[in-house]
């Protein structure tokens, strides 16, 4: 900084210098090389800030915009005006090049509010450039017409070059800035005001005319789903989410139905084959067969799930991305940040005051037209042109209809001035002779009338408003639904949907680990942003990024993927304290670490080892025989250790003693079982996926072998594993955990034979779709229950001249026994039905064989992946802290 100031000093001395050699006048009319800089970039920064970049928050335009809109106006006569006219007529009012002006029109056009388009204008789905400004065509819509213009009541201000006049700001009377959006970028700072929908904003005006809180957010033409719960009301630092919509078509292909905002088919398909060239994700090919509507079929090779897929998309591709909006606007030649919340409640108050100016313009209008329809009634009803007749100058005449009608204007509202007078002369003498009194009366009947409803309203200005906007929303907001799906989306955990691309080796005597081990000894498939965790024969730990080669310490005994917040991995282990110590036997899992961290899982003595280490994702504990060095008297040299005794701990307590006796060797006996309970599942409707967070419904508790039951509005049934990568659609009407010998009952329409039928089935394949109904077009699913024993009302139509049949109760379980899943089902009855209800089911008890079962799984004992031994409580918080330091000293107990 010093240094450009002294280089700055020394370019003014020198232009100082230069400038008194060739010009003979005092030193203080020069001015510095410095301030001129500073000017021209304050003057220019001004220009694009308030000229080019930033729209107006009183009728939300951008200058080119608005002289557009104006330019529009001006040609308008119900016509379609090619685009290039419309360009060369704006370029009278804005001083730029005619390209800018027609990619701004473009853009305007393809938002489908204000102009009306003809030919081709491009594709906003698939990035299409609109066709050449000569060959297509616009027109303002009557939604414009109706909204934008009144001029009357605008402001107006001479054109760059002074040869005709432009608004100042167009009279937009409607929230147009947040029903368009903005885009802009100035010198030091810019502007993004996200789209809102068009019904959602005229809801939110009435609301604030009407002093009622109001939300909205934002809608965006090419649809998708989107997660405002971080939109912080349009401001800066705000975000939000947006996703394409992605649906699983079969069990190989997934369609592509709505994109994300700021994307396109042609960039979404770009980035998916980028994504499956660098491995992350595996397609086997993509159609693009967008048209009207976008539709994009991802094929994928035979073994790839299609949830993952789903999730890897969002992970990896451009269809999430993230959005930051920033709410800038101008108003009074300032830039000004705000959120959408008062940017609509500021539009709306101007929407008010335009509504006041032109009732009270109207009123004026009202009040002179009954004023000169009264003068003209007494004019012509007295016959006052009578009095013209003898008079021979214009000042006579003018005072003679003066003096004339003086006795007749005390009922009016002002003064007779000269105009009124001068115009009475102008009346023909057809007119006169062709006056009736009573269509006169009547049209001044007509005026008070609407002169005392323009009065009312103004009187009324809010409920004025208020009808004001619910007719806009009648007339023009008939096909302007939602097209973003408002949802929370789940948090997708990159190394979680990753396909493994690469393969993970290992060198366990030199210590080292990496992809590029290829003559070393194969461990997994991973990818390239997983973690490997590493456990060496010293007792040591690590956890680091998969790489090339990677040094973790020598003589490795396990290397792993690790799983972040892991809590069913158990590892048991049982190592010697330093040379000629115990040895001790502990279980814990590892849930979060610092990365490249080596941790001790030893109490830190040199030379200490580990003399057993098994790894274990469900949690298995297994009984390993130990086996003692013949030493002095211990007389017990072998005996079983059952791991499934040992509280699972955190990872650096110190364990139980095993014994104070030199170790020889360690003998896997008998593989373990899970000591885990059943994991707890619950269903979270807002972001429809699974979790063992607690969020939701509980669904149930889950062992390694126990499914899901899904059935969906369609007829289609399916047992699946309970994965938390599992994708649920919006037409699932039944998920719960599966009990294979309960039946399933289900009503449907038979369309072929126009009857509904009952049938009750048992699943016969696990992990397969099945259709329970049939295929004709006519056929639908009206009640699918899993209760043991449902009970249905049947209501029956009221046939022409009888009586209506009383409601059938019917008991599934008597009405029909279990046949197979693909039978068509006893038709329920041949009369036609009105409704049917589900009624209370009856109660259920459970066989005798089946009551044991439980009787004898309650009382096995299991442990609880959560349970924490009392006295390493307190210690809880610090196993997840990587960085703090952890006591190893924790409470030991000799089992032997």
């Amino acid at each position: 900084m010093e240094e450009n100031e002294e280089f700055n000093e020394e370019l003014n001395e020198d232009m100082t210098d230069m400038s008194t050699e060739n010009i003979d006048e005092p030193q203080d009319a020069l001015t510095k090389v410095t301030g001129m800089y500073k000017d021209w970039f304050l003057d220019y920064a001004s220009y694009v800030i308030l000229e080019r970049a930033v729209p107006a928050i009183e009728d939300g335009f951008k200058p080119v915009q608005r002289r557009i809109m104006h330019a529009l106006k001006e040609l308008d006569d119900g016509r379609y005006n090619k685009v290039a006219n419309v360009v060369g007529h704006t370029m009278q009012y804005h001083p730029h090049g005619d390209a800018s002006i027609a990619d701004a029109m473009v853009q305007i056009g393809q938002k489908d509010l204000l102009i009306d388009t003809q030919g081709n204008w491009g594709n906003i789905l698939t990035g299409d450039r609109a066709a050449a400004s000569r060959y297509i065509e616009a027109r303002l819509t009557k939604f414009a017409l109706e909204v934008v213009f009144s001029p009357k009541i605008t402001e107006w201000q001479l054109s760059y070059d002074g040869r005709k006049k432009e608004p100042v700001n167009l009279p937009v009377k409607f929230p147009l800035l947040l029903a368009q959006g903005a885009e802009g970028i100035a010198v030091g700072l810019s502007t993004k005001v996200l789209p809102h929908n068009f019904n959602e904003l005229i809801d939110a005006s009435i609301k604030h005319l009407k002093g009622q809180r109001f939300k909205f957010y934002p809608d965006f033409p090419t649809g998708g789903v989107i997660d405002v719960s971080n939109y912080n009301d349009g401001l800066r630092g705000g975000k939000i989410r947006v996703r394409a919509k992605i649906a699983q078509l079969d069990k190989s292909t997934l369609i592509i139905s709505e994109i994300p905002h700021g994307t396109n088919t042609s960039t979404l398909i770009d980035s998916i084959l980028k994504a499956n060239d660098k491995g992350k994700i595996k397609i086997k090919k993509i159609e693009d067969n967008t048209a009207a509507e976008v539709e994009i079929l991802v094929h994928l090779p035979s073994g790839i799930s299609p949830d993952k897929t789903i999730d890897a998309l969002y992970a990896f591709t451009a269809c999430e991305s993230s959005i930051s909006p920033l709410g800038c606007i101008i108003e009074d030649n300032k830039p000004l940040f705000i959120g959408v919340t008062e940017m609509l409640a500021r539009s709306t108050d101007y929407t008010v005051s335009l509504l006041k100016a032109e009732l009270e313009i109207q009123l004026r209008e009202l009040e002179e037209q009954w004023h000169f329809a009264s003068l003209e009634r007494i004019f012509i009803e007295n016959r006052i042109y009578r009095d013209i007749e003898e008079q021979e100058t214009w000042e006579g005449v003018i005072a003679a209809i003066d003096q004339g009608l003086e006795p007749f204007t005390a009922h009016l509202k002002r003064p007779v001035a000269e105009e009124d007078i001068v115009r009475l002369t102008e009346i023909r003498i057809k007119r006169i002779s062709k006056f009736d009194l009573d269509k006169a009366q009547e049209y001044l009947d007509n005026l008070e009338e609407r002169i005392a409803e323009v009065r009312h309203h103004l009187e009324n200005l809010v409920d004025f408003a208020i009808q004001y906007f619910k007719s806009l929303k009648e007339k023009y907001g008939k096909e302007k639904e939602r097209k973003s799906e408002i949802r929370i989306f789940d948090d997708i955990e990159a190394t979680k949907v990753a396909i493994r691309n690469t393969k993970l080796y290992v060198n366990r005597e030199e210590g080292f680990v990496g992809t590029s081990l290829k003559r070393d000894e194969y461990v997994t498939d991973c990818s390239d942003i997983d973690d490997v965790i590493v456990f060496t024969k010293d007792g040591k730990m690590m956890v680091s990024k998969v790489d090339s080669k990677i040094f973790v310490g020598k003589n490795i005994i396990h290397v792993a993927v690790f799983k972040k917040k892991d809590k069913r991995t158990i590892y048991n282990m049982i190592y010697k304290d330093g040379k000629g110590g115990p040895s001790y036997v502990k279980r814990f899992n590892v849930t979060s670490i610092t990365r490249d961290k080596l941790y001790d899982l030893t109490n830190g003595k040199a030379n200490s080892e580990t003399l057993y280490f098994s790894a274990n994702p469900n949690g298995e504990a297994e009984v390993v025989t130990v086996l003692l060095r013949q030493a002095g008297s211990v007389k017990k040299l072998k005996w079983d250790i059952d791991f499934a005794d040992v509280l699972i701990k955190g990872r650096a307590s110190k364990g139980n003693i095993v014994s104070k006796y030199s170790v020889k060797r360690i003998e896997l006996k008998e593989k373990g079982v899970s000591t885990l309970k059943p994991r707890k599942i619950w269903f979270d409707d807002i972001v429809r996926r699974l979790n063992v967070d607690g969020r939701g419904e509980l669904l149930g508790e889950f062992k390694g072998e126990d499914l899901l039951l899904v059935a969906t509005q369609k007829g289609v049934v399916k047992t699946i594993i309970p994965e938390l990568t599992t994708h649920f659609d919006e037409n699932m009407i039944v998920l719960e955990k599966w009990i294979p010998n309960k039946p399933i009952s289900v009503i449907h329409y038979e369309g072929e034979k126009e009857r509904y039928y009952l049938k009750r089935f048992l699943i016969e394949s696990e992990n397969k779709e099945e259709l329970v109904i049939s295929d004709h077009p006519k056929s639908f699913l009206e009640i699918i229950s899993t209760d043991w024993r449902p009970v249905v009302e049947i209501e029956f139509v009221k046939p022409r001249g009888k009586e209506v049949r009383p409601n059938q109760v019917v008991d599934v379980e008597d009405f029909i026994a279990i046949k197979g899943i693909k039978a068509i089902g006893n038709q329920l009855t041949a009369d036609k039905v009105k409704n049917i209800n589900v009624l209370e089911s009856l109660p259920y008890e459970a066989p005798e064989n089946e009551a044991v079962k439980k009787e004898d799984a309650a009382e096995m004992e299991v442990i609880d992946e959560e349970s924490v031994d009392p006295q390493v409580a307190d210690k809880a918080k610090k196993d997840e802290m990587p960085d703090e330091k952890q006591d190893n000293g924790e409470g030991q107990s000799k089992l032997f």
